[in-house]
């Protein structure tokens, strides 16, 4: 069997990230899905009868007809599953999964920065999936996250300077899109024609998070990047698509020109090559002065592309930029499918995991 052929489980599948999972997994080459759970309200119905369908295009026919199924790894028929679950919830329901020994790739928060759980973007840290190895689940179960869509944006665009030059700040003002809050998310009163300056808890994500990302593998654990992070996050009236305002100090003298070299020229590690939803630009520089905009350029690269513009000099640190990435995409289901893909190529997926697994109390 090849280990990359995998029978796929959704948690949390009614949700607006379960539902995007959906769609991307539609013709997936490696990944099928078998497998779809909701709450027990949800339970026992079918797939199209308990989802409220937001996306334009009709639910996969594949995955229409499925039961839903209540979240517990005995009756779930898969490999691995993906967590679209509620923080609120998915902490004791994906440790219950790895306990049973099905491997889980999750868009929560809850074990993000967990010493031995990986947060992975794969064109960044792939080396970081080695933390697998340390994990202590039972039969073979492990837990791997993607971090918060406005993390995840800005990294894109970091990891590449931090690559050539040596970064020492970061300050970033997130201008994030309506879906980030999930369906049906901002009462519209607050949402249409308003700016909310609050978003709960993201600023702290995106203060501690970046630091473990970008973090070099030291043994069994990561050690942090030794950068500092200000960031003021912020709902606007934009319906996709996360707009960072981002200004860079480095520690040596850099400059716009410089910058947009490092982006231009940044090569995705080997290790992602085969990876179907790697998209072929990472990260797409833009040269007009008004771009990016989330209407004309967050679908990029099939909404895997991060994308940037308006580079300049900066008169209090050293470089500012403007940066789009699909928030539901790129910074949530598909960072998630990507993940997966990662972890299928190298072989943590493959049935024998379970019997060579060491079972711990």
């Amino acid at each position: 069997m090849d280990p990359r052929d995998c029978r796929v489980g959704i948690l949390g599948a009614t949700g607006a990230v379960g539902q995007t999972f959906v769609r991307l997994l539609e013709e997936h080459p490696w990944f099928t899905v078998t497998a779809v759970a909701a709450s027990e309200q949800s339970a026992g119905r079918p797939y199209r009868e308990a989802v409220n369908w937001l996306s334009g295009a009709p639910i996969p026919s594949d995955v229409a007809t499925l039961e839903v199924q209540r979240t517990d790894p005995a009756v779930m028929d898969c490999d691995f599953v993906f967590s679209a679950l509620s923080s609120s919830v998915a902490g004791d329901i994906e440790r219950s999964f790895a306990d049973a020994g099905v491997p889980v790739v999750s868009n929560a928060k809850n074990y993000r920065l967990h010493d031995r759980v990986p947060l992975l973007i794969p064109e960044v840290n792939p080396e970081h999936a080695a933390l697998i190895e340390t994990q202590e689940w039972g039969g073979g179960g492990f837990i791997v996250t993607n971090p918060n869509c406005s993390t995840t944006g800005l990294i894109c665009g970091l990891h590449p300077l931090m690559e050539t030059y040596d970064v020492e700040a970061v300050q970033v003002t997130m201008l994030q899109a309506l879906s980030g809050a999930g369906y049906p998310g901002v009462p519209s009163l607050d949402a249409v024609g308003n700016v909310i300056p609050h978003i709960g808890g993201e600023e702290d994500k995106l203060a501690t998070e970046p630091r473990k990302i970008l973090g070099s593998l030291e043994g069994r654990r990561v050690e942090p990047a030794d950068l500092t992070l200000s960031a003021q996050c912020t709902r606007v009236p934009v319906r996709t698509g996360h707009l960072a305002c981002v200004s860079v100090r480095f520690r040596e003298e850099v400059g716009a020109p410089a910058v947009e070299r490092a982006l231009q020229r940044f090569e995705a590690p080997a290790s992602t090559e085969a990876l179907p939803s790697r998209p072929d630009t990472f990260v797409q520089v833009l040269d007009a002065p008004d771009a990016p905009q989330p209407r004309r350029h967050v679908d990029a690269g099939d909404g895997m592309t991060v994308s940037v513009g308006r580079v300049q000099d900066c008169p209090v640190n050293d470089v500012k930029f403007v940066l789009l990435s699909h928030n539901t995409v790129r910074g949530a289901a598909g960072g998630a499918v990507l993940n997966a893909e990662l972890l299928a190529t190298e072989g943590y997926f493959r049935p024998e995991r379970k019997s060579e697994a060491v079972s711990q109390p």
